[in-house]
């Protein structure tokens, strides 16, 4: 997974969007304690800085060394490059001992991981019975009908071919993934859970974004430049539809969360 990242981390960094701050109070206020939160996959830090402002102190790993170099550096947040796969003992010995966590946390990174083994280390961690994980995947960017058309044309039929077959659990919002966690106190389930958060984007951070993906660089590889001529100038008639300039582009985020138990 790391390697898909590796040529665009500078783009991923610049062009992803942030998230909502609803969205971690919401996961904080799950939590009984803040002192320590653990983001798995952070690649830029985006949601380990938030993270920061509420928890005392917070781990953020990655297995791209090429992405951590653009992490957001913050005095409680320590950074960590780990392997794809960590045994108990290498989770002890560089992130933190057994029971110790209060939260552990997911964005946009799950449905590449390893289930059965990452799960295996989160249920060491966490503080036993209320440490939570929270997880999330955020779907296909919104702008308008015009925009939206073209884009969704781009997205089942040119971009489709080049996905990892685990994207199809973000276009599944993470409803499929499995999650085999209790849900948090106030909740009947583990979700999916819906936020939104929203950017403003101009026409080439809007290409921006999408040359930071995964499949973009998959078809990259293969010889294949999805934004062709005739792609960019379908993008651009309907952009500049009504007027061109920056536009608000908004992610639905979609969240699983679930507490340890016993």
């Amino acid at each position: 997974m790391a390697d898909l990242f590796i040529k665009q981390s500078k783009q991923y960094a610049k062009a992803r969007p942030d998230y909502p701050e609803e969205l971690f109070e919401y996961i904080a206020s799950k939590t009984n304690c803040h002192d320590l939160a653990w983001d798995v996959g952070t690649g830029n830090g985006q949601a380990a800085g938030s993270l920061a402002g509420i928890y005392k102190n917070v781990i953020a790993t990655d297995t791209s060394q090429k992405q951590l170099e653009f992490a957001i550096k913050l005095p409680n947040i320590r950074y960590e490059h780990t392997p794809a796969v960590m045994s108990i003992a290498e989770v002890e010995q560089k992130l933190a001992p057994k029971s110790s966590i209060d939260l552990v946390i997911v964005a946009q990174a799950l449905h590449w991981f390893d289930l059965p083994t990452f799960y295996q280390g989160v249920n060491w961690v966490l503080k036993k019975p209320n440490g939570v994980i929270a997880a999330w995947c955020y779907t296909v960017p919104r702008v308008n009908n015009v925009v939206d058309t073209v884009f969704d044309q781009f997205y089942t039929v040119d971009v489709d071919p080049y996905w990892d077959p685990a994207r199809k659990l973000v276009d599944n919002k993470y409803r499929s993934i499995d999650f085999p966690f209790e849900p948090v106190d106030g909740e009947e389930n583990t979700g999916p859970f819906e936020f939104m958060t929203e950017r403003l984007m101009d026409l080439d951070g809007f290409f921006t974004y999408i040359r930071s993906w995964s499949a973009y660089q998959t078809a990259k590889e293969k010889g294949v430049e999805l934004l062709s001529d005739d792609v960019i100038a379908a993008f651009r008639e309907a952009w500049n539809d009504g007027g061109d300039g920056n536009k608000a582009v908004k992610f639905p985020v979609n969240l699983r969360i679930g507490r340890v138990g016993n």
